[in-house]
């Protein structure tokens, strides 16, 4: 006879986290859903999840709670604040954290939670919102490996690939280093895009070209081809990327490590937030170099 599958709620309803609800829903997992953004939480493929009011709403009953968050300040707020989920937690359930943090942070929320008998796996993902929403996430995963083979049921639900890298705090660092190369990449890639229009080659014959060649990478035909159609749908939001290359330059400092280029990057994602495309997908950055050089001269 199958088991009954664990209840689990959702914190956090935007472009990954509602995905991973729906995805949850469609495996037959009992599902409580909260959303700073109440109309997410009656999204199609929604209808049978339990809408909660409150974070702590959300986590009553359940053994796995996933949080889905843009930053340290919603992090802190969802799992602590006033109707938080932590207080309302039952001991022996397993939280996880799956938003791209700070590793202060996560490590000081492990402790947080450790004092109420609370387990933790921090398991950011790599993937978008096409992977969330089809169940092809993958995980990196700190924390215990007990706990983790008791949430593995779930993460094998929302993804293809579970990592398991060390103690809680490993799967943040990765994420990191993941989103800094992504960054870096994405900011390099709009710079050469915006030099190829400039230059009078073909756009599209250059990408395949650099696509098959040694810059190419599923990053850079993804984005690109984004990039060359105008087609800014979000996958990933510009001042998400430049929040998440401010928490690698601070990582990679504390270890005496100059992130020079993240730095650079980030310029362009907050040049392009600053321009109109603060809601827009990452490959909207190439738009502020679009514009001819002497654009406005006689």
């Amino acid at each position: 006879m199958t088991a009954p599958a664990l209840p689990v709620a959702v914190l956090g309803l935007g472009l990954m986290g509602g995905g991973m609800a729906r995805q949850l829903v469609a495996r037959g997992f009992p599902v409580a859903v909260w959303s700073r953004n109440p109309e997410s939480a009656r999204a199609p493929g929604l209808e049978s999840a339990r809408i909660a009011e409150t974070p702590a709403d959300a986590v009553r009953g359940a053994k796995v709670v996933v949080a889905m968050l843009a930053d340290d300040e919603a992090s802190r707020s969802v799992w602590l604040g006033s109707d938080g989920a932590l207080a309302a937690m039952e001991g022996g359930a397993v939280a996880i954290e799956s938003s791209t943090l700070t590793i202060g942070w996560v490590r000081e929320l492990a402790a947080e939670l450790a004092s109420a008998g609370v387990d933790f796996l921090d398991a950011p993902v790599t993937g978008s919102r096409d992977q969330a929403a089809s169940g092809a996430l993958k995980f990196l995963v700190g924390g215990d490996a007990e706990v983790l083979s008791r949430a593995q049921p779930v993460l094998d639900a929302l993804g293809t690939n579970v990592d398991h890298l060390g103690p809680v705090g490993s799967g943040a660092i990765l994420k990191l280093v993941n989103n800094f190369l992504c960054g870096v990449q994405v900011a390099s890639l709009a710079e050469a895009i915006a030099m190829i229009e400039h230059s009078g080659l073909d756009p599209v014959r250059s990408l395949a070209l650099l696509g098959a060649g040694a810059p190419g990478s599923p990053l850079v035909r993804a984005v690109g081809q984004r990039m060359l159609d105008r087609d800014y749908a979000p996958h990933f939001r510009v001042p998400l990327m430049a929040k998440d290359l401010a928490y690698a330059a601070a990582a990679f400092g504390a270890e005496g490590i100059d992130l020079a280029s993240a730095n650079a990057a980030r310029g362009r994602f907050l040049a392009a937030a600053a321009a109109g495309f603060e809601t827009f997908d990452i490959a909207a950055i190439v738009e502020p170099m679009r514009a001819a050089p002497n654009e406005g001269e006689a």
